[in-house]
């Protein structure tokens, strides 16, 4: 099984390229290849231009504050698990203390590494870092995998807080919807979403045996999915065949 997801608001928009994103580096971070290094240097440069901006850490404080006191009321329900409850509000806790003390931007204090900056500036341009464009880059490259990885992990550690709390951020979206058995008709799905209710993902699990990949379009009123062929050679065609699948409404 396979999930789809497709966000209802540029917040969440930002959040789940963010997760994209440090996943890739934290894969590519882990290898012993050079090559895989300069891309997870590529991809924290990317983390940057995207974490940086100093409106989205405002964002993730107030929904990390948001989070916490929605749960706040349910301590002493009975029907609550509450060392459950506690643990997940300690998380959020900790993970509010860790972004508001990072100073300034996140990642801001890595604009101080002068020769990570000469890498950052190059590496936007096709080819822009090759050995005659930064030679100590290039020098960089051929040391040992141990030691490249010495020096990536202080500079991945400046953007964890980000990390964390966006990973905790959608655990608890994810969480908040119920999965529903559904049938696309001929490949296609249309279904009104409940008035009131401030969804922000829109989750799709489908069997990739099915050979289908679902094309999503959401508003505050509507999801629509249209399953078309999957194929790399060939144009995207909708299915002609009834598609069972999940569905899961996140808020």
């Amino acid at each position: 099984m396979i999930f789809y997801e497709h966000p209802f608001n540029e917040r969440i928009r930002t959040y789940l390229r963010l997760e994209h994103l440090y996943a890739r580096m934290d894969a590519l971070a882990g290898r012993d290849s050079s090559v895989d290094h300069h891309y997870a240097l590529s991809t924290l440069f990317e983390i940057m231009d995207i974490a940086g901006r100093a409106e989205l850490k405002t964002d993730v404080l107030k929904d990390l504050d948001k989070q916490k006191n929605a749960l706040l009321p349910y301590r002493g329900n009975p029907a609550i698990d509450e060392a459950a409850l506690n643990h997940v509000i300690t998380e959020l806790d900790q993970s509010f203390a860790s972004l508001s003390q990072t100073p300034g931007r996140v990642g801001g204090l890595l604009g101080e590494n002068d020769w990570l900056m000469s890498v950052r500036s190059r590496a936007s341009i096709p080819g822009g870092t090759c050995s005659f464009d930064l030679p100590a880059y290039y020098a960089w490259q051929h040391l040992e995998a141990s030691a490249r990885q010495q020096d990536l992990k202080p500079w991945i550690e400046a953007v964890q807080p980000m990390h964390t709390a966006v990973t905790l951020l959608m655990r608890l979206v994810r969480e908040s919807g119920g999965a529903q058995k559904m049938v696309a008709t001929a490949g296609h799905f249309q279904q009104y979403v409940q008035q009131g209710k401030p969804y922000q993902l829109v989750r799709i699990q489908l069997d990739e045996g099915l050979g289908v990949v679902p094309e999503m379009s959401v508003n505050r009123l509507l999801v629509t999915a249209r399953f078309v062929k999957f194929s790399v050679t060939e144009r995207a065609l909708q299915t002609p065949n009834d598609i069972s699948f999940e569905l899961t409404l996140c808020h």
